[in-house]
């Protein structure tokens, strides 16, 4: 068992306090801290010091994140908990509507919500609207036929749920399915009610019986299912979704009979890599870490165009056999200059049955391909969705099939033709 050295802490501690009481925000936000955790960051930052605040922050990291999905979550409490000196506005405003002043400034950041409310986890929190007087009269409201709380979750912004709405999130995503019709097959099986005559297994039989032919086999087409190909943005503007669908993802992999040949997954974001054998892992948490180990460029840049050219050299001939369908999951800000994109795309749409391409920016009304990426990418992609909800997913779900489903495609084509 490990040995500490004897910690010499003043007679108030108020800065031990204050790392117990942050990472007592950190576990409820949902990162794994127990006590022994906390006594490490203690004596870390003993030995480090106080004088830096960059120093502060990797310390703590170091004491408190192994996941990459965490680094959000702590960078978001870390700077409402240490550095901003208005963190309690900021909370309160975003945790009542209501409220205005530090809400109205800036737009909600990345797991900014989960932040507030784990700081704010048994504060007394404002009252939203006052209590009314006795010779006011109370109105009674009806909300039974009001939105229940799963079809309200559905249409919420992942990147904007709160730790409870992404636990709930992912119980739905668990139960939800990705259905795909069979290819029609140029191959055929025995049938009692075929529509074509299987000459084979009918001179076969009538050898059996000196050449006499008794009756006809029938045979009908034998069903032949597609390969799912995902590949996955984890970058930093992507981080949050990509989670989300790789929970979706990791359901529809396991899945025992939903048709799909075989799953496999891609993630890039400044490098390409294949996590299709940890998508078969049953725990889905398991899973993930294993992902999230595997890919080291979480959060990090994006090369699409490079990490493309990965693929349609090193794995297309691989995978993308069968009549492959792929589903493309970036927001399409491309920062590389070197690849050419759209020339990348047409390829992996000329080795596809389908190219359907879910982006989260869709989600605005006013989304418009200006950017360079996106403009790039759009004509060579059969369909274009959203993908920043479980109703996108689900949407997503009942047009997989459909040949003629081009989502939004036709839309911004042609505003991209009239720019």
């Amino acid at each position: 068992m490990a040995e500490y050295i004897p910690l010499e802490l003043p007679d108030n501690p108020k800065l031990a306090q204050n790392i117990t009481h942050f990472a007592r925000a950190l576990r409820k936000a949902g990162l794994p801290i127990g006590t022994g955790r906390v006594i490490d960051a203690i004596r870390a930052v003993q030995a480090a010091g106080f004088t830096d605040k960059r120093d502060f922050f990797w310390v703590l990291h170091a004491c408190f994140v192994n996941r990459p999905e965490h680094r959000a979550v702590f960078s978001q409490i870390f700077r409402l908990y240490w550095r901003d000196p208005r963190y309690l506005e900021h909370m309160m405003s975003m945790m009542l509507p209501a409220i205005r002043g530090v809400q109205e400034e800036r737009q909600t950041q990345a797991a900014e919500k989960r932040a507030a409310e784990a700081l704010l986890d048994g504060a007394n929190r404002p009252v939203e609207q006052e209590q009314p007087r006795e010779e006011e009269t109370m109105i009674e409201v009806d909300a039974s036929m009001t939105i229940s709380t799963e079809e309200r979750l559905k249409t919420l912004d992942f990147e904007q749920m709160s730790t409870a709405e992404i636990a709930a999130a992912k119980r739905i995503l668990a139960r939800m399915r990705l259905p795909v019709k069979p290819i029609p097959s140029r191959r055929g099986q025995p049938s009692l009610t075929g529509n074509r005559i299987d000459w084979r297994r009918t001179m076969r039989a009538s050898m059996r019986r000196g050449g006499e032919m008794q009756g006809l086999s029938l045979k009908q087409p034998r069903p032949r299912w597609p390969n799912l190909v995902v590949l996955c943005d984890i970058s930093g503007s992507m981080s949050q979704y990509s989670r989300m669908v790789l929970h979706f993802l990791h359901a529809v992999a396991n899945e025992k009979g939903a048709g799909w040949a075989k799953v496999h997954a891609f993630t890039f974001g400044t490098r390409l890599t294949n996590i299709t054998r940890h998508l078969a892992t049953r725990d889905v948490d398991q899973a993930l870490k294993a992902a999230g180990a595997e890919a080291q460029d979480w959060e990090g840049g994006t090369r699409i165009g490079t990490c493309l050219h990965a693929f349609n050299r090193d794995w297309s001939r691989r995978v993308m056999g069968q009549g492959a369908v792929v589903l493309l999951i970036t927001d399409g800000l491309d920062r590389d200059s070197d690849a050419d994109l759209g020339r990348e795309v047409e390829r992996l749409h000329l080795s596809s049955r389908r190219l359907i391409w879910l982006n989260p920016l869709l989600r605005w009304d006013g989304f418009a391909p200006k950017a360079r990426g996106i403009a790039a990418m759009l004509p060579h992609v059969d369909s274009f969705r959203a993908g920043h909800s479980i109703d996108s997913l689900e949407a997503l779900a009942a047009a997989i099939s459909k040949q003629d489903d081009t989502g939004e495609k036709t839309r911004l084509m042609a505003a991209l033709r009239a720019t």
